[in-house]
């Protein structure tokens, strides 16, 4: 007597990412529910259970959903504004984000944003609620909301990472939900309430695919001398969101620690810990690695950010020091995307060129710094990371009978050296079928990109920067901008 399940994926080479880092040949992953409950050879499932809905995965690559462990809400509608001026589109954020940007802005490009992963097979992704030099859009939390309804929509699981904008406050923040618009200073006591709403509305919603994290501008005194005349205000900051992300059970981000702000951040303001995961961390001292490794705290490189161009994340020193590192993308602007697999070859080849060994960072552990040790960095690896029976059913396929791809052997080596976001073609979240044979199920993908470039147009009158769309004088025939 076999047992009902809802979906049999059978006849894929399964590269499970579990303890043994399993690659099952004609292998095969059940699920029943939201959950995976077998994963073995397709001859033994197949004596096991009668499935509702049957995948044949011949000729494809089955695997742990991906996850980015680093990336802005916002950014996909600021992608390549100011080329070539990396401090005008920062400029560019500031200016959009508190006053430019409405409920349609966050809403759609929340949605682009998941039909992009979903589409890449990034099942689970970090979104900072804002970005550029920390300016975050706390000043009500119906752009939050807006952002986590369309992320439910399209059926992806997300951490959006909330908190206030950097000190000083109080910041002008603009809402054009109002005729005419209306424009009020927002302080700090204002961005914590927010903060606070934002998290019991939205942590652990849509059956747990969302939830909140809590984030922090980063306090670096040493790199930036006007930090040092606010240094109370950044201390506040650390006590009121460290302690209301332990009070609630939440994890913790940073994004941009550099030399000496790892050791700071533990010392000084407390914020190291096992369920704190700290992002670019570039050209760590000796102090920074020890307290990082000695804290259990995890780290996020993003390999393909304007950070990792101004200095080094030490992936294999962190690695070989006991240090969970994960890869993320850092969001898709100004130059970038959410295809993690451009990621995963974009780090190894940056170590390899630093140390000048192509042995560095081995195939298989980038793969696991986009599934399993990404997981553990956001301390859901007990849920997501790997293909294992009792983990949630976020399963992706990877085409791989495709020229780029052949032949059809080493596949970890097809699937880190060769795929691209183009070649998944299934999508599974939660048990869920989000893509099949390339086609998206769980959303609309063209009212999507309708509503993104009209919300776009609005935000560009608004804000006054159209000019930052156009192709600047030394695009062509140049060696620098």
């Amino acid at each position: 007597m076999t047992e009902q399940i809802d979906i049999l994926i059978e006849h894929g080479t399964v590269i499970t990412v579990d303890a043994q880092r399993r690659v099952i040949e004609d292998g095969a992953v059940a699920v029943k529910g939201d959950r995976i409950v077998a994963v073995g050879t397709t001859a033994e499932l197949r004596a096991r259970y009668s499935a509702a809905k049957t995948i044949n995965a011949h000729r494809k690559a089955v695997l742990p959903g991906l996850i980015d462990s680093h990336a802005h809400a916002g950014h996909g509608m600021l992608r390549t504004m100011g080329a070539g001026d990396p401090g005008a589109w920062m400029d560019a954020c500031a200016v959009i984000y508190t006053s430019a940007s409405d409920e349609q802005f966050w809403r759609a490009e929340s949605a682009m944003t998941s039909l992009e992963r979903l589409k890449a097979g990034v099942t689970t992704g970090v979104s900072l609620f804002g970005g550029g030099d920390s300016i975050m859009r706390v000043d009500d939390p119906k752009y939050a909301r807006a952002h986590c309804d369309a992320v439910e929509r399209a059926g992806t699981r997300s951490v959006v990472a909330v908190g206030p904008s950097r000190p000083s406050a109080p910041k002008r923040y603009v809402d054009w939900a109002t005729e005419p618009p209306t424009s009020r200073d927002i302080d700090a006591e204002t961005m914590l309430d927010v903060c606070k709403s934002i998290i019991d509305a939205n942590h652990g919603r849509a059956d747990g695919r969302l939830n909140i994290a809590v984030t922090l501008p980063v306090f670096a005194p040493m790199h930036e001398p006007e930090h040092e005349t606010v240094r109370e205000l950044f201390h506040k900051q650390a006590r009121d969101y460290f302690s209301l992300a332990k009070e609630r059970g939440l994890t913790f981000t940073q994004d941009g620690h550099r030399t000496g702000t790892l050791a700071l951040a533990h010392k000084e303001l407390g914020l190291l810990g096992p369920t704190s995961f700290m992002s670019h961390s570039i050209d760590l001292n000796e102090e920074d690695i020890a307290v990082t490794r000695d804290t259990n705290t995890r780290i996020v490189h993003n390999p393909s950010a304007v950070m990792s161009i101004r200095g080094r994340c030490p992936v294999p020193e962190l690695i070989d020091a006991g240090v969970i590192v994960a890869i993320g993308s850092d969001g898709s602007a100004p130059d970038r995307g959410y295809d993690m697999f451009r990621h995963m070859f974009q780090c190894m080849h940056y170590h390899r060129r630093h140390f000048r060994d192509a042995g560095v960072l081995p195939h298989g552990k980038v793969l696991e710094m986009v599934t399993i040790d990404a997981a553990r960095a956001l301390s859901m690896d007990h849920e997501i990371g790997s293909l294992e029976a009792g983990k949630k059913a976020d399963i992706i396929l990877v085409d791989l009978f495709k020229p780029h791809l052949m032949p059809l052997n080493m596949p970890v080596y097809r699937v880190t050296c060769f795929a691209n976001a183009a070649d998944v073609c299934a999508t599974i979240v939660n048990g869920r079928i989000l893509m099949e044979d390339y086609k998206v199920l769980s959303v609309n993908q063209n009212e999507i990109l309708e509503e993104v470039q009209e919300a776009s147009e609005r935000m560009l009158d608004r804000s006054g920067l159209r000019h930052l769309t156009q192709s600047p004088a030394r695009l062509w025939n140049a060696s620098h901008y």
